[in-house]
């Protein structure tokens, strides 16, 4: 499938969709995205996800209404049911639906009911899937993006295919807008992407390490000095979430087995932020608001890591990766060019 691009605004039909002007879309990291992020990354010309995966309903309100305070442009939300208490799950929903947000990115579970759901209440959804089969289920859900997540991608993956496999499979499969993730960190991938189909890509390490991400300082700089072949793909950050999930972190000393048996009987606490607990081998990644041992937390990073070199505003990374992509698209050699 071809999309025809805009080279003047390097615009795909998805950001006609989603109203963004480039096809640069803020993955909705959980604590990482939050309002500051989202609206930096809007007011930039991308489309932002806030990342509230078991968040309370009221920080879900709260966070919106700082996001709306902070632009005029939509944005999203991004909720994983698979990890979330139902009572808490069904809460989240009635918050975002009461809030009228303009897209809604669902993660590993495709409920066609929730799907429905969403979008009887006016809702753009999407739904991040690892598989070409998982992409035509969601679009069969009612999914009116699908995001096409590759191997390469930081935090929890669903599949093990190789982005530019899956991006290919995916197109050639369905018939909705394809996103693509995992690794992607520059203009030089966002241009691989468009090439093969895709209508955009969806950024998760890269926006992480900038100014306005809600990470914690010492994750960014761990993301900044991460050499090629760094990251690791390991099950053992696993409390919170559905037994039998992989996420790719930086190494640290719990991929290195010096904590033991991530799956062994008891809990010990490493961290907290505020009242609540960070239990060692939890999914928590570290953030601004948090204490404790950082270095033995999730450190979340897509395999693109290794060419961060920096921690910019979330707009002039958005700025350096659009005019990247838009000097190779237009360069005669593309193979979107003419």
């Amino acid at each position: 499938m071809h999309i025809f691009v805009q080279r003047q605004t390097l615009q795909t039909p998805v950001c006609g969709l989603l109203g963004c002007d480039y096809p640069v879309f803020l993955a909705g990291m959980g604590g990482v995205a939050r309002s500051e992020l989202v609206a930096a990354v809007c007011n930039a010309g991308g489309f932002g996800f806030l990342g509230m995966v078991r968040e309370a309903p009221k920080l879900i309100r709260a966070e919106i209404s700082r996001v709306r305070a902070a632009t005029p442009r939509g944005f999203g939300v991004n909720l994983i049911p698979a990890a979330t208490p139902p009572d808490l799950l069904e809460a989240e929903l009635e918050a975002v639906i009461a809030e009228h947000v303009a897209a809604v990115t669902l993660f590993w579970d495709m409920s066609p009911a929730l799907v429905h759901r969403l979008r009887a209440a006016g809702c753009l959804v999407l739904s991040q899937v690892g598989s070409a089969d998982e992409a035509a289920a969601a679009v069969a859900a009612g999914a009116h993006i699908v995001i096409a997540q590759g191997f390469e991608a930081g935090g929890h993956v669903r599949g093990r295919i190789p982005l530019k496999t899956l991006i290919a499979e995916v197109v050639a499969r369905v018939d909705v807008p394809v996103l693509a993730a995992g690794g992607i960190v520059d203009g030089r991938d966002l241009a691989a992407a468009l090439a093969l189909g895709a209508q955009g890509a969806v950024i998760g390490t890269g926006f992480l390490a900038t100014r306005e991400s809600f990470a914690h300082d010492y994750h960014k700089e761990r993301i900044i000095a991460a050499k090629p072949g760094e990251t690791v793909h390991t099950q053992a950050f696993h409390i919170n979430w559905p037994a039998g999930t992989a996420v790719r972190v930086l190494s640290n000393s719990v991929t290195r087995g010096e904590h033991g048996d991530p799956f062994a009987a008891g809990r010990r606490i490493i961290g907290g932020q505020g009242q609540r607990p960070i239990y060692l081998f939890s999914t928590d990644s570290p953030l601004r608001d948090m204490t404790g041992e950082f270095e033995a937390m999730a450190l979340y990073a897509g395999t693109g890591a290794a060419r961060i070199e920096s921690i910019p505003t979330a707009a002039e990374r958005l700025a350096a990766i659009v005019e990247e992509a838009a000097r190779i698209l237009d360069s005669p050699s593309s193979p979107e060019h003419g």
